[in-house]
């Protein structure tokens, strides 16, 4: 009898052991399936708020898109009437042209941001649909450098530009003009009081070469590495004041990439920085 009782001793120990271990997995069979149902539970709240953060997000770029677009035509007609009243300022003080350079640095400041955006925009959207065309890069770069010494004149900077012979060039004019506004703008912005930009066109073998050298701070090694990209902030400033998006290489960097050409930038620290644009020359 108690050889039995001795022999089954075991042998309930182990029963209770597999209820134990049993009950045990039952437990945690309860709590990973309470665990997952919260998990469950946090994704789904996480895609509520996923959704609700790209419907925002979709409706702020609906609004900056519409504000932009609503701005350019004020900037416009800002920047024609002090056109039309610097051309016959003859009869203004001086205190009265200052505030008349101010203003019309304010447009072309703001008309250049908001062409910017518009741009961005564009690029996220569908990107840029590019018409190519034959046209004379002299002819266009001499136009510009034309309405860019308007602005220039106002911190008594001067643009310094020999106009060459025609340079015929097979690529969207729209576009290369905004590269080129780009350019200048930027060249003006970071170029002290008193300075030279110098401007140069050329051609290189195949290429058609366009450089803007400014006076500026220069750039550093480390601000090379994210100058093309979007909404970076330099460590350089504009010297006058005026605005900086962020946009203005980045959307040059991606026209001249979608045309085929190429954007360097040679710059050394207190030494001014030039931008370098190369085009395929025209086989015509």
């Amino acid at each position: 009898m108690f050889e039995g009782l001795i022999i089954g001793l075991p042998a309930v120990a182990v029963l209770i052991i597999l209820l134990r271990a049993l009950i045990k997995t039952k437990q945690q069979a309860k709590l990973m399936e309470l665990q997952s149902r919260e998990i469950q539970r946090h994704v789904i709240e996480l895609e509520h708020r996923n959704e609700e953060l790209i419907k925002l997000n979709q409706e702020k770029v609906q609004i900056i898109s519409l504000v932009s677009h609503d701005l350019k035509g004020p900037f416009n007609r800002i920047f024609a009437l002090t056109q039309l009243i610097n051309s016959g300022a003859g009869n203004l003080t001086k205190e009265q042209k200052e505030y008349l350079g101010k203003i019309h640095q304010i447009a072309v400041d703001g008309l250049g941001m908001v062409r910017n955006i518009l741009d961005s925009r564009k690029l996220d959207d569908k990107g840029i649909e590019l018409t190519t065309e034959s046209f004379d890069f002299s002819v266009l770069l001499t136009s510009l450098v034309r309405s860019y010494r308007t602005v220039a004149e106002k911190k008594r900077i001067e643009i310094v530009y020999e106009e060459g012979p025609p340079l015929i060039l097979n690529a969207d004019e729209l576009y290369v003009g905004r590269v080129i506004e780009n350019l200048l703008s930027n060249a003006i912005k970071f170029s002290p009081e008193e300075k030279k930009i110098h401007v140069k066109l050329s051609h290189l073998a195949s290429l058609i070469e366009f450089s803007v050298q400014d006076n500026g701070p220069g750039i550093s090694q480390e601000d090379q590495l994210k100058l093309f990209q979007r909404f970076q902030q330099l460590s350089a400033r504009p010297t006058g004041g005026e605005s900086s998006s962020g946009l203005g290489l980045f959307i040059v960097k991606t026209i001249v990439d979608k045309m085929g050409g190429e954007i360097l930038c040679e710059s050394e620290l207190g030494y001014g920085a030039r931008f370098i644009l190369r085009f395929p020359k025209s086989s015509s």
